[in-house]
């Protein structure tokens, strides 16, 4: 197991940021680690890579307790902090040989051409850090986190500020990564999530609401559908109301309605006739397909 974490609390004052945090984190998931603003995502990060510790419960990497062998888990985890902290003035290449030297590896220059080859920089490495862009410079991130060749990496906010071709260049290095270690990443983007996560768990005001399978976690909504749909002439709330399962209605423009139902029974073809029984035509008929992003606002909410 890579990452073991047992009822962590972390107060900052009388602030509670994690309130008896459990979780697990086998070897070789990619794990998404959601959650809003606040919602103590980060903090959970900074214990896990012994930045801060916590205040009280226990926490293990690769084996080994954050707060008891801070030394080991540091030669085990790569991170890739929210901020990126680089040293501008440095080039590339001298700057992740410098990290390489502080990890005492040997054959620091072998690993030094592996690990710029793996992230993409081999045209950037004999510039100054402060003069890329921001894709290469999350690249730097990324190489320092995984230059000592890490059996985890934990990544926060990734993907923070990148355009959409950067987004989806670091997006394939972090997928490239993840099939030979551990990932445990935080990010706002359910479309990255979907994409690279084997599990997400959902943090909300420092408690888990939710740890489960990508593929699954939609399913919690699955008791409901929405269907949108629009009429040639007017209606109202308490006529669609009649509709047998319908839990709610609200317009959205015009003679636009947003539709809330069970989901026993796909309510489409009760809304057909419901057209034909009050002398309406529908235009248009839209079942909503629920996604990650749908999941998040319900239980963040």
């Amino acid at each position: 197991m890579s990452i073991k974490v047992q009822n962590i609390t972390k107060l900052y004052g009388t602030q509670k940021a994690l309130n008896d945090v459990s979780f697990e984190v086998n070897s070789g998931e990619v794990v998404g680690f959601l959650g809003p603003n606040g919602a103590g995502k980060s903090t959970m990060m900074k214990i896990l890579t012994c930045f801060i510790p916590q205040s009280s419960g226990q926490a293990w990497v690769c084996g080994f307790d954050v707060s008891e062998q801070g030394l080991e888990v540091r030669k085990n985890v790569g991170y890739l902090a929210e901020s990126n902290p680089l040293y501008y003035d440095m080039f590339v290449k001298e700057y992740l040989l410098f990290v390489a030297e502080l990890h005492q590896l040997k054959n620091a220059n072998k690993r030094l051409k592996e690990i710029i080859g793996v992230t993409g920089l081999e045209v950037e490495q004999k510039k100054k850090i402060g003069t890329l862009s921001k894709g290469y410079k999350q690249r730097v991130g990324l190489a320092q986190a995984l230059i000592h060749d890490p059996k985890v990496l934990i990544l926060d906010e990734p993907t923070s500020g990148l355009d959409p071709i950067q987004l989806v260049e670091i997006r394939n290095v972090i997928k490239e990564i993840g099939k030979a270690k551990t990932v445990m990443l935080s990010t706002h983007i359910m479309q990255e999530v979907e994409a690279m996560c084997d599990r997400v768990i959902i943090i909300n005001k420092g408690q888990i609401v939710a740890d489960n399978p990508t593929s699954e976690l939609q399913k919690g909504l699955d008791d409901k559908q929405v269907v949108t749909v629009e009429f040639d002439k007017e209606t109202s709330r308490s006529a669609l109301k009649n509709i047998i399962g319908v839990h709610d209605s609200k317009n959205i423009s015009g003679n636009i309605w947003q539709i809330s139902a069970s989901s026993q029974k796909d309510i489409r073809a009760d809304i057909f006739q419901f057209a034909v029984q009050n002398n309406l035509a529908v235009l248009t008929l839209q079942k909503a397909e629920h996604n990650l992003e749908d999941v998040f606002r319900e239980l963040t909410k």
